[in-house]
């Protein structure tokens, strides 16, 4: 955003596993070392290889008879999350939600049934499972009583498949991380800046990542601050950077670069999501520069890109959401001045959004391409400021900007006489700014503030957003 007036920002202040060349990179949702056996007494994430997705309770229901299913790995979801419980020389595997247990119904030994969870029993063989290392720093898990392995049917790499027994095989469906949620030893995440990790800075684990990798590589991160510059590189797919600690502010990955600096706008980021498929979750990304100049959290330049439970801080210009397709969720951002910007694709879903300067500025300046119908999605997110009356919805850094708050809640920060602007020569009158559906004081209407109608909302939805042409739906 080199072109743009003078701007300032400061800044402060994701479960897969992780591969790489002999020193490794921990599997965990919390801490990790590579190839550590499950531990009877830990709770754990269980991810399939195949899919890079999670065992999964249904509608988190806590029913006897309930079908698991793989989904999507949550932090903080306790319906994904199971407890190893020691029984003999085997365990059972407890779903931290429910309750209740993995259970092979009847103890039958059918091939291809699928698994239920059911009522813990330690002494019922077809809910006893031992672990058996295969693949790296993955571990098939196969049952007591039918002596097959859990698997996910049809190798599919969808929402929703099943989850059942199966022969065991080597195949990737059949190999299972172990994502470490509580319990275990401490001091064994990949990163730790005391020392105590594989790995004192979080580029440091990036760099360990091999190229052209094909799964999903988990970096965990000891609760700290780390002030460096992160690249994740394009040719680096399929990684995850996971905080460690309890809540998103535990971990900060800081820096303050600024367009003053001479980095330019979009090179003075803290961080750089490169790598198609990048995730982050419960952590910080922030640029601490202040104000005075464009100084950028997050350039996000890749596609299929997901943040849950990640604070992006900074003044202004703090989340460039440059290219590709990016799903934010549970999150909160900070700024100033235009500080969700850039070209890309985004749904920013349940996330609190805040404009700290006392003066207000405009939140949003998107740079949609006009050929493409979907710019930036604000959806059933909270905006709040400073002081009343002073923020902006946005303006247009191009003249196809395309922004939709859509069934968010907005406060009296709003300028509700007139929260679009224009931008330069662009007029916000031109670009494709709506609203939808917005709720609080100051979700008013009058003549500046374009209403979407409920049959054009149809098809603004956050999938239809996200959707592109393979049909990426990451919201589920």
């Amino acid at each position: 955003m080199a072109e743009r007036r003078s701007r300032r920002r400061k800044l402060l202040g994701f479960a897969t596993a992780l591969l790489v060349p002999a020193g490794l990179i921990g599997w965990a949702v919390l801490p990790s070392n590579a190839a550590a056996a499950p531990a009877a007494g830990s709770t754990y994430q269980l991810v399939v290889k195949k899919s890079g997705k999670c065992i999964d309770v249904p509608a988190a229901s806590k029913d006897n008879g309930a079908l698991l299913q793989q989904w999507g790995c949550t932090t903080g979801s306790t319906w994904q999350q199971f407890k190893l419980v020691a029984s003999g020389s085997n365990f059972l595997l407890q779903n931290v939600n429910s309750g209740k247990c993995v259970d092979v119904p009847s103890g039958a030994t059918t091939s291809g049934l699928r698994l239920q969870q059911w009522g813990c029993v330690g002494s019922q063989t077809n809910q006893q499972w031992k672990t058996v290392a295969s693949g790296t720093d993955t571990f098939q898990i196969v049952n007591i009583a039918s002596g097959l392995c859990i698997s996910d049917q049809g190798a599919s790499t969808a929402n929703g498949a099943s989850i059942i027994q199966e022969t065991c095989t080597a195949n990737s469906n059949k190999q299972w991380a172990f994502n470490l949620v509580s319990g275990g030893s401490t001091g064994t995440f990949t990163v730790a800046a005391d020392g105590t990790g594989t790995y004192k800075t979080v580029q440091a684990a990036v760099d360990a990542v091999a190229a052209n990798n094909t799964s999903r590589k988990t970096i965990t991160i000891k609760p700290g601050t780390y002030r460096e510059i992160v690249t994740i590189p394009s040719n680096k797919p399929f990684i995850t950077l996971q905080g460690g600690g309890d809540s998103s502010d535990d971990v900060v990955i800081v820096n303050n670069r600024s367009n003053a600096g001479g980095y330019g706008t979009s090179g003075s980021a803290t961080f750089f999501a490169n790598g198609k498929e990048t995730n982050a979750t419960n952590l910080t990304i922030s640029n601490d520069y202040g104000e005075g100049s464009q100084a950028v959290a997050a350039n996000l330049n890749a596609d299929r890109l997901i943040f849950d439970n990640v604070r992006f801080l900074g003044a202004q210009d703090t989340l460039l959401l440059n290219s590709g397709r990016s799903y934010i969720k549970n999150s909160y951002v900070e700024g100033t001045v235009d500080f969700i910007f850039g070209g890309g694709t985004t749904v920013i879903n349940a996330t609190k959004i805040y404009q700290k300067r006392s003066t207000g500025g405009p939140i949003t300046a998107a740079r949609t391409d006009a050929a493409n119908a979907y710019g930036f999605l604000i959806y059933k997110s909270t905006v709040t400021g400073a002081t009343n009356n002073t923020t902006g919805l946005g303006r247009p850094w191009g003249q196809d900007a395309q922004v939709l708050y859509r069934e968010t809640s907005l406060s009296a920060t709003i300028a509700t006489a007139q929260p679009w602007t224009n931008m330069s020569t662009n007029t916000w009158q031109n670009a494709r700014f709506f609203e939808y559906a917005n709720t609080g004081s100051g979700a008013t209407k009058n003549s500046n503030r374009p209403q979407m109608s409920a049959s054009t909302a149809a098809n603004y939805t956050p999938q239809k957003y996200l959707a592109g042409s393979d049909n990426w739906n990451p919201v589920g």
